[in-house]
């Protein structure tokens, strides 16, 4: 009996070819904290031609961004992620495989899951502001680094993430002036209240960033339908039948012609 991963297989050959994943690379980096991780797949996107597909949580803080493209442009972007990363020191793991195999794609669910958010057709009121984030240890910190922060500068607060470990994000957007500023102040706030993690600011964030970071619902603005107007034609129409039965003057003058003649 044919198994699962051989159906698969098959499917992928059968839509797009062996082809597709000739001459392409997975590309790996894992940090340990969630700001760490943004700015390392930020600079993965700037240093080489790749396409950043998402990132992996698996909890205590592991994160993992995952970059997409030609073998030598992840080689690039991955030694570029990981220098990044050490600066942070933030490191744990670093990988890049040469032409994966296409089963791989289909079992790890890193593929499809941003890219649908990207056919929905959402955009963000926030788009192409700087970006900031604070990660405190314990919920409290990140509350009160939220309030410094909104406090401090015209930020607006976009979302917060959760990576275990007790690890939390604020992610805020604005002007680069006004995000670096309210990332000060946060930081403070976070270190009287709790402990202090990490923090980022990254001034001018890549389309591809915008689509794999968190957003509150508030922000996320919804393409609606044309709407073609049928009240309004439905309307003429009844206004239109309205305006035949109103008048009867077909029936007048034959009854004045008929009275006349009786008269006479």
């Amino acid at each position: 009996m044919e198994t699962y991963n051989q159906r698969s297989i098959r499917t992928i050959q059968g839509a797009s070819g062996r082809e597709t994943f000739q001459d392409t690379a997975l590309g790996l980096v894992s940090t340990r904290s969630f700001p760490a991780i943004v700015g390392t797949a930020d600079m993965m996107l700037k240093s080489a031609g790749v396409h950043l597909v998402g990132y992996e949580k698996i909890g205590s803080g592991y994160c993992t961004a995952i970059v997409r493209g030609g073998i030598a442009d992840v080689r690039l972007a991955v030694e570029s992620g990981v220098q990044t990363a050490e600066q942070f020191g933030q490191l744990i793991s670093s990988l890049v495989i040469p032409r994966p195999y296409p089963n791989l794609d289909i079992v790890l669910p890193i593929t499809t899951r941003f890219t649908k958010l990207m056919e929905e057709g959402n955009s963000s009121r926030l788009s192409n502001q700087a970006i900031g984030l604070v990660e405190t240890r314990g919920f409290p910190a990140m509350v009160g680094a939220c309030d410094a922060m909104l406090k401090a500068a015209d930020v607006h607060l976009a979302a917060y993430e959760k990576i275990g470990g007790g690890l939390c994000t604020a992610i805020i957007r604005g002007s680069v002036a006004n995000v670096a500023v309210a990332v000060e102040a946060g930081m403070f706030e976070a270190e009287r209240i709790g402990e202090l993690n990490a923090v980022m600011v990254i001034p001018r964030p890549l389309d591809e960033m915008e689509q794999t970071l968190p957003l509150a619902s508030c922000w996320i603005e919804e393409h609606e339908p044309l709407n073609l107007p049928v009240n309004i034609k439905e309307k003429e129409q009844v206004a239109e039948i309205e305006v035949l039965r109103l008048p009867d003057l077909t029936k007048l003058p034959t009854k004045v012609q008929e009275e006349l003649w009786n008269d006479e």
